[in-house]
């Protein structure tokens, strides 16, 4: 059972920047189409397509949650992020057994992908599996549309930072992600996800331990705001984190409301000039891609694999 202080958070959700107010803890849904204690997952397995400090040689132990407090009209995650049904329920219990048995497998971390809305389930299911046995670390693999006070709620439970800053121009933040302040809340967070991380610690296979890794996926037609991040990411933290400048950026084909730059991917060409202007500014801890990227390879099955017992029927 949660400690009536933390289910109360779910009675007038205000979890995220949103603070819909939604009585999730009676059933009804927020804006990231959650509901109820129990957390929905859509996959809990080994990963291998993330940062190399984070899936290494044996994976991460990545745990997809449906639902989220964003809602990109090009996420390539839109059949468990805006499907309020899509995933399996399993209850606070369940989720700390998830993490144990993907340490078991040999994760090198538990990876909670798009957590934010989840943040108090998260909070009992990693103290009750570090009872049980968790030592690897965890990681909040988020939007970056975070609240700090939230951050800070989760202190204790998370080592390791993955946040995306998708946007400069809060123009671009409203008719992408229908977000009016993501620059400011995204900064706001990300000062408590450094102060909480400190510097960046690896094992000596070079596997991140606790720190902090921002991501950027460049948008085409977007280049100019991209700069704008970079700097801003570099100038306020320096080594403090790793940055991560993705063109791995894929067109949807189901998006109907999809603006005409957004159409294509990311010329080759543009990504090589900002990885350059990175370098130019003093950028030397970060992770670049490689050409031939933009794949739907990147998305795996949410098919229910690894969340539900051994024995139980998926269905």
């Amino acid at each position: 059972m949660l400690p009536q202080s933390d289910a109360s958070r779910l009675e007038h959700c205000s979890l995220c920047p949103r603070k819909c107010g939604a009585d999730r803890l009676h059933g009804k849904k927020g804006y990231c189409l959650s509901a109820g204690l129990d957390v929905k997952v859509a996959r809990a397995a080994l990963h291998m397509w993330e940062e190399p400090c984070i899936s290494g040689d044996r994976g991460s132990g990545t745990v997809f949650l449906t639902g989220c407090n964003l809602g990109c009209i090009y996420c390539q995650n839109r059949e468990i992020s805006r499907n309020g049904d899509a995933g399996k329920s399993v209850s606070i219990d369940r989720l700390a057994e998830i993490f144990i048995e993907l340490q078991e497998q040999g994760a090198h971390n538990i990876n909670l992908v798009t957590p934010t809305h989840y943040a108090v389930q998260i909070k009992a299911s990693v103290t009750s599996a570090r009872k049980k046995g968790l030592i690897i670390p965890v990681v909040y693999n988020c939007g970056g549309y975070e609240l700090a006070e939230t951050i800070a709620y989760l202190g204790d439970c998370i080592d390791i930072y993955l946040t995306d800053f998708k946007y400069w121009n809060n123009e671009t933040a409203e008719a992408l992600s229908n977000v009016k302040d993501y620059r400011e809340r995204a900064t706001e967070a990300l000062d408590e996800m450094v102060r909480l991380a400190g510097t960046p610690v690896f094992d000596d296979d070079g596997i991140m331990q606790r720190g902090v890794i921002v991501r950027h996926l460049v948008l085409p037609g977007h280049e100019d705001e991209s700069k704008e991040i970079l700097r801003h990411l570099y100038g306020r933290y320096g080594d403090k984190i790793y940055i991560s400048i993705m063109n791995q950026y894929t067109p949807p084909k189901k998006c109907v409301f999809l603006p005409e730059e957004l159409t294509k991917p990311v010329d080759g060409g543009i990504y090589d000039k900002l990885t350059e202007y990175a370098a130019d500014l003093g950028i030397t801890q970060g992770f670049y891609q490689e050409g031939g990227t933009v794949s739907e390879s990147f998305v795996p099955a949410f098919d229910g694999f690894g969340v539900l017992k051994t024995g139980d029927t998926v269905v």
